[in-house]
């Protein structure tokens, strides 16, 4: 249950990454709005796979979902760069939160 706790919290974290950016472009309360939830939630999904898992590897997954996660969306919803070096060392990213997950 540990992990899918953290699984949520990494993509709320990624939500609320999107929330930043929307809150940049447009500014209004709905985006604040969904930007605290997202974030509140993720923080809330955090906490709760801490009680069992150790703090150290959570927080890498956790920290690893929400970048590699927020770089991928970028990538789609944002036109961001989609070159291969790019990728590559997203996937490594994620590669190591796996690794965390298979020695813990």
């Amino acid at each position: 249950m540990a992990w899918v706790s953290l699984v949520l919290a990494g993509c709320f974290e990624m939500f609320g990454v999107l929330m930043i950016n929307k809150l940049n472009k447009d500014r209004n309360a709905a985006a604040l709005l969904l930007l605290l939830a997202g974030f509140g939630l993720s923080f809330l999904f955090l906490s709760i796979a801490m009680k069992t898992l150790p703090m150290g590897t959570a927080y890498a997954v956790w920290t690893g979902i929400g970048a590699s996660g927020g770089a991928i969306l970028g990538m789609i919803f944002y036109g961001e760069p989609k070159n291969i070096s790019r990728i590559l060392f997203i996937a490594l990213v994620l590669a190591s939160a796996v690794g965390l997950k298979l020695v813990s």
